[in-house]
């Protein structure tokens, strides 16, 4: 497959059909019944709980993120495994980054399976691994001050 020049842009509700699509294509970190994140879930993360990105490919969205800031969580960050390792999810993750905390400097977390790629993306994009949860997964958290000297900038509290 000849790989083309990626565009990323702010996602909006339109763009829900295909942000599904991605989310349901995932060979790790499968929803075990798809219907549990519906598209009035996805509006509401993209439009009152904050904010997501998309990555497209011929107008085809490959990967998306979203960041909630009621919750300071990465709420999504999913790649389809056609174009998985052509650092589409590094460059969300970073444009989610810059604008989560943009908005506030609370710490952000997020949750994923063990043993993934996705966990052995964020443990190397710097998240910290807080707990394990009932549930099996790994909680990661990342504050302002990791995040920002990870981009070669002086922690909030010595400027």
């Amino acid at each position: 497959m000849i790989f083309k020049t990626p565009v990323f842009r702010v996602a909006t509700v339109a763009d829900i059909p295909q942000i599904q699509l991605v989310r349901n294509s995932v060979k790790e970190n499968v929803l075990s019944n798809p219907s549990v994140v519906s598209n009035v879930d996805c509006q509401e993360y993209l439009t009152r709980r904050g904010m997501g990105w998309v990555c497209e490919v011929d107008k085809k969205i490959v990967g998306f993120s979203i960041a909630d800031l009621k919750d300071d969580n990465v709420w999504a960050l999913f790649i389809d495994p056609d174009y998985e390792g052509k650092g589409i999810g590094k460059q969300l993750h970073e444009l989610m980054l810059v604008w989560y905390f943009q908005q506030n400097k609370n710490s952000l977390w997020l949750s994923t399976a063990p043993n993934t790629r996705a966990e052995r993306f964020y443990r190397k994009a710097g998240w910290k691994e807080k707990q394990k949860l009932p549930s099996g997964e790994i909680r990661f958290e990342l504050t302002v001050d990791d995040w920002r000297m990870l981009n070669g900038q002086l922690p909030l509290q010595e400027l």
